[in-house]
C-alpha cells in the first residue's frame, strides 16, 4: 500500500500543480479578455468623441457657408437696391429731357446740345442694364403696366395698351417703375 500511495501523491501534487496552472491560465486568459473589453470601450468611446466631434464640425462648416452665402446676397441685394433707387430717382429728369426734344425749337444747335445729353443718359442706363418695359400695342400686364384709363374704339385689339403716359423701366427683371398705359376696352 505504501507503492500506492506514493503512486497517488505524485498524482495529487500534479493535479494541484495542474488546477494552480489552470487557475493562471484562467486568470491570465479573464485578465486578457477584461483587457480587450477595456480596449475596445476606450476604443468605442474614442470613435463615437471623433464622430461626435467630426459632425459638430460640419454643422460649424455648413452654417459659415450658409452665413457667407447670406451674406453676399445681401450684398448683393443691397447694391441692387441702391441702384434702383438711385435711377428711380433720375427717370423723372430723363423723361423731362424726352419731352424737352420732342417741343420744337428754334434754336439747333441748343436741340443737337439737348440730344447729345439725353443720348448719353441712355447709354448710361443702357450700362446699368435698365431697360424699358415694352407697352404700347403689348397686351396689358397689371405687373408690369399701370393702366390709368380705358378707351374704346382705338386700332388696338381689346386688352392691350393703345396709350403710353409714363415710360416703365427695369434693371434686369427688377420693376423699377411701371408704365402708366391706357388700355382698348
Amino acid at each position: 500500500m505504501d507503492e500506492n500511495k506514493n503512486i497517488t501523491e505524485p498524482v495529487e501534487e500534479s493535479a494541484e500543480n495542474v488546477s494552480e496552472e489552470s487557475l493562471k491560465e484562467t486568470t491570465d486568459e479573464d485578465d486578457a479578455v477584461s483587457e480587450y473589453n477595456d480596449t475596445a470601450t476606450e476604443y468605442a468611446a474614442l470613435e463615437d468623441a471623433l464622430n461626435e466631434a467630426n459632425n459638430k464640425y460640419i454643422r460649424l462648416f455648413a452654417e459659415y457657408d450658409n452665413y457667407r452665402k447670406r451674406t453676399a446676397k445681401e450684398k448683393t441685394e443691397t447694391y441692387s437696391n441702391a441702384s434702383a433707387k438711385c435711377i428711380e430717382n433720375l427717370l423723372p429728369v430723363i423723361d423731362s429731357f424726352e419731352r424737352s426734344i420732342e417741343v420744337e425749337c428754334a434754336d439747333e444747335n441748343f436741340k443737337n446740345g439737348m440730344t447729345m445729353i439725353f443720348n448719353q443718359l441712355k447709354d448710361f442706363l443702357n450700362k446699368m442694364n435698365v431697360t424699358e418695359v415694352e407697352a404700347l400695342g403689348a397686351e396689358f400686364d397689371p405687373n408690369v403696366h399701370n393702366a390709368i384709363s380705358q378707351q374704346d374704339g382705338t386700332d388696338y385689339a381689346s386688352n392691350h395698351v393703345c396709350t403710353v403716359f409714363q415710360k416703365g423701366y427695369k434693371i434686369g427683371d427688377k420693376l423699377i417703375r411701371p408704365a402708366m398705359v391706357a388700355v382698348a376696352i
